[in-house]
């Protein structure tokens, strides 16, 4: 086989990545957990005047109910302890509960507290916090950033709080339940400027209608996607377990892209467009290009999602 895994990721090099957010994210896990919980809050404040995040859904609250009942029964100074933990990654209880939730299940646990310390029934930031210098100048970075950048380094923050699951040996994740696919009358056909090629149609399709059975079977048994800012996550189930976690109610919406021969038959086709997430407003959408690589037989061997590092690269098709 001409490729591996490691070499497809090459492909369409010119292709600019956001890396501001990952620098952003590294400042960030810097801070002291105080200041870490300070500009959480900050941000989320001040982004919600431009950039609305949506009320979780129901089966995302329940997944998370004991472990939000648990922390509002605590003292304010026990709940901040508990924030602080879950900030410095520690190894208790209530973080490696925390770390057993799927990303959207977390969002909704920070969306709960955030309300609940506007509220008052969770210890808010102090009145008057002032943020250190470092904290500062990671959210003036954050300000300058666009919005889906902006979501994107948010949520990246939460999502890596708590105890590392990683570490829990058989421990148990806790996902939302799977989201039937839309029936067929339901679902809509994308068109791609440039793109034809039925099985990058077939993947942006069946993502939009959270049919991911479809979408699984369009990969090589050793096929691999390669989320942001992530290593590739290789093999069909371990991709399909990804989507089904990560991935529901998303829209992708496909602008234009180029397709072009590779070495043995293979056939790579970047796309690029936009991506809205459930969590946040509808006019909120990230810029995103997507890698392909298909083997002879038309399967994904290799596909990269990759969050642009401005609006402009939405035009950069340049191999």
């Amino acid at each position: 086989m001409p490729f591996t895994i490691e070499s497809a990721r090459g492909i369409f090099p010119g292709t600019l990545a956001a890396d501001a957010v990952p620098a952003t994210v590294a400042r960030f896990n810097q801070l002291s957990a105080e200041d870490q919980l300070a500009l959480i809050w900050f941000a989320y404040t001040e982004m919600g005047k431009t950039i609305t995040i949506a009320a979780p859904g129901a089966a995302s609250m329940v997944l998370a109910e004991g472990l939000l009942n648990q922390i509002r029964q605590l003292s304010a100074l026990e709940q901040t302890q508990v924030m602080c933990d879950l900030a410095n990654r520690a190894d208790t209880p209530m973080c490696r509960t925390y770390g057993t939730f799927s990303p959207n299940i977390k969002l909704g646990f920070w969306y709960q507290l955030g309300q609940w310390m506007e509220q008052g029934i969770v210890a808010p930031i102090p009145e008057g916090y002032k943020l250190s210098a470092n904290a500062s100048a990671v959210l003036q970075t954050i300000r300058e950033l666009d919005a889906g950048q902006q979501i994107t380094v948010l949520r990246n923050a939460v999502v890596d709080m708590g105890y590392d699951p990683s570490k829990l040996a058989g421990y148990t994740p806790v996902a939302e339940p799977v989201v039937p696919p839309k029936s067929v009358a339901q679902r809509t056909q994308v068109s791609i400027e440039g793109v034809d090629n039925p099985t990058v149609l077939g993947y942006i399709n069946n993502m939009n209608a959270n049919d991911f059975d479809a979408v699984i079977n369009l990969f090589t048994e050793d096929g691999a996607l390669q989320p942001p800012f992530q290593r590739p996550i290789v093999g069909k189930e371990n991709v399909l377990r990804y989507l089904r976690e990560e991935c529901q109610n998303l829209k992708l919406m496909p602008e234009r892209g180029v397709a072009e021969p590779a070495e043995d038959g293979f056939t790579q086709v970047k796309v690029t467009g936009k991506v809205q997430t459930p969590w946040f407003g509808a006019k909120v959408g990230m810029n995103i290009a997507w890698r392909f690589l298909l083997d002879p037989q038309g399967k994904i061997f290799f596909v990269a999602i990759d969050l642009l590092a401005s609006p402009k690269e939405l035009l950069n098709l340049i191999r």
